[in-house]
């Protein structure tokens, strides 16, 4: 079994690149409450954007609530996608599964497109495509090395977990819904609410309203606003342009 959370696709369709070679199934962490009975010799795989150099708290509160039976000749991993560093997403998950009793045999990164726009441009489809390209190579090394059932951290450009204070300090901050904001375009359509995987909107008056002071920050609703009408922070999200995974559909 392999889990991913998404916000705009790219951790799913790594997940399912996975999944398609070691013939595995996927299921997104999304209102999964079962328990996970594994079987001799089956794999454990977890894939998820980095927020924040570190896991999403979706992803994590998750983990915390995982129920797993295991069996004999498991392998665990986890994959963390990223647009411009993983940090320490890695150590950051072998010390999450670990205080559920999962021993992770290995993790690993693969770079895509950087969808946190507050900050990174994704307007121009050239420049996305050629990342997207990059992306492909990387995603073919990592499923060679589940395959052969890799050991340790693989993680490329890690950080160092003793910065975890930090981090952990900007993520509260940039987590909190007050930065959403919606333009006069949008249409009610609810669209954001029914996709919101933190059930942090609804609709009042045909407009989105932010019900959490805190969410994930996957930025679906952003992404995928048909009107492009919600935006985050201080304005360049509108310049920096919307992204979904073209090879996949959340």
């Amino acid at each position: 079994m392999i889990f991913y959370f998404t916000g705009t696709g790219n951790s799913k369709y790594v997940a399912e690149r996975i999944a398609e070679t070691i013939g595995d199934t996927v299921q997104s962490i999304e209102d999964y409450s079962q328990v996970v009975h594994l079987k001799d010799g089956e794999v454990l795989g977890f894939v998820s954007y980095t927020a924040w150099f570190q896991i999403p708290p979706l992803m994590r509160e998750f983990i915390t609530n995982l129920n797993v039976v295991p069996a004999t000749d498991n392998y665990a991993f986890y994959v963390a996608t990223y647009g411009t560093m993983p940090g320490y997403h890695g150590e950051d998950a072998r010390r999450t599964l670990a205080k559920k009793g999962i021993r992770l045999d290995a993790s690993f990164s693969v770079r895509q497109p950087d969808t946190w726009t507050p900050i990174f441009e994704l307007s121009d489809p050239v420049a996305v495509a050629r990342t997207n390209e990059k992306a492909e190579a990387e995603i073919r090394e990592l499923v060679v090395k589940v395959q052969n059932r890799v050991q340790g951290n693989q993680t490329s450009r890690r950080w160092p977990y003793f910065i975890h204070p930090v981090t952990e300090w900007l993520l509260s901050r940039q987590s909190q819904t007050k930065h959403f904001y919606v333009e006069d375009s949008c249409i009610g359509c609810g669209l954001c609410a029914r996709r919101c995987p933190e059930h942090a909107i609804t609709i009042k008056d045909k407009r989105p309203v932010w019900t959490k002071k805190q969410c994930s920050i996957c930025l679906r609703c952003l992404h995928h606003c048909p009107k492009f009408s919600i935006q985050y922070g201080d304005g360049k999200t509108k310049q920096h342009g919307q992204y979904r995974n073209p090879h996949t559909k959340v």
